[in-house]
C-alpha cells in the first residue's frame, strides 16, 4: 500500500539482530550534508554545461516535475508487492520509506531504477540527438541527477554491503547469520 504524506504502519519486526545501513555515528549524522554537496557540485556542472537556458521555465518547470514523479514511480514499481511505501517530505526534500525486506540485489535497483533510466541511458542517446531534443534530454538528465543525490550515495553503500544482505527500514542483516 502506498501512504503519501503519512508514516508506515508499526513494523513489529525484530531489528536486535540487524545493523544500522549507515554505521558511522559521524557519516549517518552528516549524511545529508553529502548528499547536499552532490547536489550543489551537480548544480554547478549543470550550470556550466548551460543546461538551464533551453527553454522558459513553465517548460522547464513542467518538465522537472515530470521527471520527478516518473523519478518516484521507478522506485515504487520496485517495491509495490513486496511491501508498504511511504512518501514524505521535509521542506523541499521528498523521500521513500519502505517496510520490505529486499535483497542486496532488489535493494540496490531500487535505488539506482531512475538514476539508471532518467540519467544514464540518457547519456548514451544524447550524442544521437541535436537542437531541442537534445536540449531537453540533457535537462532530463541533469535533473535527475541532482534528484539521485541520495540515491548515488547510497548505491555506492549498498555495493560494499555483504552479497546475501537483506536490507529493511535502515537497516541490514547478513542472511548467513541468521
Amino acid at each position: 500500500m502506498l501512504y503519501l504524506f503519512k508514516p508506515l504502519p508499526a513494523n513489529d519486526r525484530d531489528f536486535s539482530n540487524w545493523k544500522p545501513f549507515i554505521k558511522n555515528v559521524w557519516f549517518r549524522r552528516h549524511f545529508m550534508k553529502f548528499v547536499y554537496s552532490l547536489q550543489i557540485v551537480l548544480i554547478i556542472i549543470a550550470t556550466m554545461m548551460g543546461v538551464w537556458n533551453f527553454a522558459n521555465w513553465i517548460i522547464k518547470g513542467s518538465v522537472f516535475i515530470l521527471v520527478f514523479i516518473v523519478h518516484e514511480l521507478l522506485h515504487i514499481s520496485v517495491v509495490y508487492k513486496i511491501g508498504d511505501i511511504s512518501l514524505t517530505h521535509s521542506g523541499i526534500f521528498f523521500w521513500l520509506n519502505s517496510n520490505a525486506v529486499m535483497s542486496k540485489k532488489r535493494f540496490w535497483l531500487f535505488m539506482t531504477l531512475p538514476l539508471l533510466v532518467l540519467t544514464i541511458i540518457p547519456m548514451f542517446f544524447l550524442p544521437l540527438t541535436d537542437g531541442f531534443a537534445f536540449e531537453l534530454l540533457r535537462y532530463i538528465l541533469c535533473v535527475n541527477a541532482i534528484i539521485a543525490g541520495s540515491d548515488i550515495i547510497n548505491s555506492i553503500l549498498i555495493a560494499v554491503k555483504p552479497s546475501n544482505a537483506k536490507f529493511c527500514g535502515g537497516y541490514y542483516i547478513d542472511s548467513r547469520n541468521t
